[in-house]
């Protein structure tokens, strides 16, 4: 009897000792190249370093993380093995989403406060206006994919592609043309439409890991015709002196031409180079909350739900009449449509743009933003950004390890969460409880 008990403790002791060694194998031996030995140049000379107690330590973490994770498994199973309830430990993974849920009104306008008022608080200056920039960009673009990959369910890894022509087609139009930004703004969400409904219609009939190949070619066949079509784009040099906007006509500068008036006389303040950078953060605070109204919007009409049947099943999405190809057409044109709109702000702000700008680590990150917040969840699209965006500007002194560090977030991620910190499938309709009034009610 005594054997009988313990033979499976000793089992699952062995199973977690072998795990952790060849955890511990497969770390050192990633480690040696790229933690172990490092290169310095020193003059005109390149010199090999070493960094063996730093290597062991991030070995023996891992190790350590490894049989940490072991263990909690462990004793989770033998809960289930024992019929214990364990509807609380489900209960606790789900109840960041499902405080979300219940109070995203209020944390939606808590946060647009905030980020209104954020350039007129103490501690604001010009870095911490242009960190926030940066990152509602990101928000806006993580929020447009968000209805590709999130609420269709059609991984897109080229999304980039569509960024890349908002800013272009910007760029082009504003230097070529001499249209202003507001009369390109629209163009460039249009033109990127377009070519989304282009990238939707070979794709119609692949799913998964295909469909995912197909998008990740197209945005590299974007860039590469950036970098290559030098009589139209300008090849590598890329695209400079792209206007800034104004206000209503009113530039932001020191002086002007004779009968334009500057935004400073507009205003009758005295000029500072802070007026532009403030603008145009409200601009992409604005661009970004729209995305998101019109987002919230869409998934409360039949196109919206069309798109969540289709991420659910694309069988019964099509026994129940509805037309798959133009909800992915939809879904496309409509993502596509934000990343130009994103992509011309883009273009403005910085004045310049390349081909380098629209590589495909701008693809991955975004997809990560959607993944790790939630797909599906708007709030969780804003947190992931800030953790990828925001969080690697505040620990410069980890950035050698930013992308080691990306991955490890996605790794846990997907084994403790897999669908996102925020990802919580809320039904469109709910019915009543039994006993009460039969009529379903619209879920907010």
């Amino acid at each position: 009897m005594t054997e009988m008990m313990t033979s499976p403790k000793a089992s699952a002791l062995n199973v977690i000792v072998r795990d952790a060694v060849l955890t511990g194998v497969v770390a050192l031996v990633l480690a040696i190249p790229f933690i172990g030995l490092k290169s310095e140049s020193i003059g005109v000379s390149m010199e090999l370093t070493t960094r063996w107690p730093l290597m062991f330590a991030i070995v023996g973490a891992v190790v350590a993380g490894r049989i940490v994770m072991s263990l909690l498994r462990a004793r989770q199973g033998a809960k289930v093995f024992a019929g214990q309830s364990h509807t609380r430990t489900g209960d606790a993974k789900a109840s960041l989403a499902a405080w979300g849920g219940r109070h995203m009104v209020a944390i939606g306008l808590a946060g647009f406060v905030f980020a209104a008022l954020l350039p007129f608080m103490p501690f604001s200056n010009r870095y911490v206006v242009d960190i926030a920039t940066t990152f509602l960009i990101y928000v806006m673009l993580g929020w447009g994919l968000n209805i590709v990959v999130g609420l269709a369910g059609l991984l897109d890894l080229g999304y980039v592609a569509f960024y890349a022509v908002g800013a272009y087609s910007y760029a082009l139009i504003s230097t070529q043309v001499g249209w202003s930004f507001w009369v390109c703004l629209p163009l460039a969400g249009i033109f990127a439409a377009m070519f989304g409904v282009m990238l939707g219609f070979p794709v119609l009939r692949l799913r998964g890991d295909y469909l995912a190949i197909v998008t990740l070619g197209f945005g590299e066949i974007i860039r590469v015709i950036l970098m290559n079509w030098v009589a139209f784009t300008k090849g590598p040099d890329g695209v400079s002196g792209i206007p800034r906007p104004s206000f209503f006509g009113a530039p932001f500068a020191r002086s002007a031409p004779e009968g334009v008036t500057t935004f400073s006389d507009l205003m009758g303040i005295e000029y500072s180079s802070m007026h532009r950078v403030v603008f145009l953060y409200f601009l992409i605070l604005v661009l970004a909350g729209l995305t998101n109204l019109f987002t919230l919007r869409m998934r409360k009409l039949p196109t919206g739900r069309a798109w969540e049947a289709l991420r659910e099943d694309e069988i019964a999405c099509r026994s129940l009449g509805i037309n798959p190809t133009n909800v992915k057409l939809s879904a496309f044109a409509l993502g596509a449509m934000f990343a130009g709109f994103a992509g011309s702000f883009f273009a403005t702000r910085q004045g310049f743009v390349s081909p380098e700008s629209f590589t495909f680590m701008e693809s991955a990150i975004i997809l990560a933003i959607v993944v790790l917040g939630g797909m599906g969840s708007q709030l969780g699209v804003v947190l992931a950004a800030f953790a990828l965006v925001v969080l690697p500007e505040w620990f410069r002194e980890f950035e050698q390890y930013r992308m080691f560090l990306f991955g490890a977030a996605m790794v846990g991620i997907m084994v403790l969460k897999p669908t996102g910190v925020m990802g919580r499938r809320e039904p469109t309709i709910r019915l009543h409880p039994t006993g009460q009034s039969e009529e379903p009610e619209v879920s907010q």
